[in-house]
């Protein structure tokens, strides 16, 4: 007969308790295939419960198929692998907090209180209420949103597209990913070199090949291009991330022919391109893109927040056709919630103000950084746009010591050098200084901070 302490269940249901003490005899062999069981009513009498509990442990196991229930002759153990001694314990790792820095002039997040937070919120609250929140999304995006994109595109960049080319996406990254499957496997990638350095993995990663091209004082090198073999170039022309250099018209008109010489495809990635202090915008290469070589990416990160991983692919119709047959079966990655939310915020002028507002608070930033850190630099690549520039050192300590060296006083600091595949001196002693979440309030110690990782040594 069975037999089971019931007083050591520590709080676990009786029928659950014996479920578990038979499930392990089974499995572990104490009870062999074919072996019959106790009647329900003995084995409740024996234990001293009720049948119901005894019937709900055997119900339980005849519907995992540890127990066969035959009619009129009652239980017996299915036959099962018995359960293998486990495996030498591997420790998990834990993941490391993110550090907290004194001073970061690597990463591009922005002044939280810059976020537009009353008016999205007030959004969020009439977007829950009229419970447009809970309608499916389309695999492109919502309706509205796309139709909000095409309309801002139109009014402040001079593009002509409609919303059933938008493709909305969970951010760049994920759109990268959602290009390299439309355009397989086989594609050959061009990359500007320097870069940002994700662009990179995320093809590679998806298993891509992928050709670094260096780049001469107007953008990518046509000649390297050329000579890449690629069928593919993704480049940043409006200002390129991150020395800051701006393609001009006959360069990009040079790019489009060779995108119809190679029947290839530019991706051009709009990057902080609404951050421009002088003068007036840059037109897209879309804009002026006759032949449907040009799929155009941006997002929401750098303008609004990069924690809204909300972005966004304007496809040219033959590459459109194709993304819906072979990847429309995808869902829409972005919640419906923030799609609608989003979609007023850009229809209702909301996003218009926020930006105007933003550009000035950006511009007197930057003026204010660019004095702070000029008693640090040889000289200053500042394009008037963006949220970074580039700071050529002074002195001849290596990139490697000094980043040694602020990490030690907290200060994070990213190089030039880190963002080339390809090795150059001419990157080496050269700072991206991103300087959207500096504090105006704090520039005077972060002035202090550099001091001390660029005081002389010896």
């Amino acid at each position: 007969m069975l037999t089971y302490d019931l007083e050591a269940r520590d709080g676990v249901p009786l029928y659950e308790y014996l479920y578990r003490r038979v499930r392990d005899d089974i499995l572990s062999g104490a009870l062999a295939a074919g072996e019959r069981l106790p009647s329900k009513r003995a084995l409740a009498e024996h234990l001293r419960v009720s049948v119901i509990t005894v019937e709900g442990a055997y119900q339980q196991l005849e519907a995992e198929g540890y127990l066969d229930a035959r009619p009129r002759r009652g239980f017996f153990v299915s036959p099962v692998d018995r359960r293998l001694p486990a495996a030498a314990g591997v420790p998990v790792l834990e993941e490391e907090p993110p550090r907290s820095w004194r001073l970061d002039l690597k990463s591009g997040r922005m002044d939280p209180s810059f976020f537009p937070s009353a008016l999205w919120a007030r959004l969020t609250r009439q977007v829950l209420s009229d419970g447009e929140h809970l309608a499916p999304v389309p695999a492109q995006g919502l309706p509205a949103l796309r139709g909000a994109i095409a309309r801002d595109l139109r009014d402040f960049k001079g593009m002509a597209v409609s919303p059933e080319q938008i493709v909305v996406g969970a951010g760049a990254e994920y759109l990268y990913l959602l290009l390299a499957q439309l355009l397989g496997r086989e594609t050959v990638f061009a990359l500007e070199d320097p870069g940002y350095p994700k662009i990179r993995q995320v093809y590679n990663q998806w298993g891509a090949a992928c050709r670094p091209i260096p780049l001469d004082g107007q953008g990518m090198a046509l000649e390297a291009l050329w000579a890449s073999g690629a069928t593919a170039v993704h480049i940043s022309p409006a200002h390129h991330y991150p020395t800051g250099i701006v393609t001009p018209i006959a360069r990009r008109q040079a790019l489009l022919r060779w995108a119809e010489e190679v029947d290839g495809v530019i991706i051009e990635d709009d990057y902080d391109s609404e951050f421009r202090f002088t003068g007036r915008p840059i037109p897209t290469l879309q804009s002026i893109d006759a032949r449907g070589r040009v799929v155009y990416m941006n997002t929401f990160s750098q303008t609004i927040s990069p924690s809204m991983r909300v972005g966004f692919m304007v496809l040219p119709p033959r590459l459109l056709e194709r993304f819906r047959r072979e990847l429309g079966f995808y869902a829409s990655a972005v919640p419906a919630l923030e799609q609608q939310v989003l979609a007023r915020f850009l229809g209702g002028g909301g996003y218009e103000q926020h930006l105007s507002r933003t550009r000035k608070r950006y511009r007197l930033l930057r003026e204010a950084a660019l004095e702070r850190f000029r008693p640090f630099a040889a000289s200053l690549t500042d394009r008037g746009a963006g949220l970074h520039f580039l700071l050529h050192l002074k002195g001849t300590e290596d990139d490697e010591a000094l980043r040694q060296r602020a990490e030690g006083l907290g200060v994070r600091l990213g190089f030039l050098s880190e963002y080339a595949a390809l090795p150059n001196p001419a990157y080496n002693h050269t700072l991206v200084v991103n300087y959207a979440g500096l504090n105006p309030n704090g520039l005077a110690e972060a002035e202090a901070l550099l001091t001390e990782v660029f005081r002389p040594v010896g």
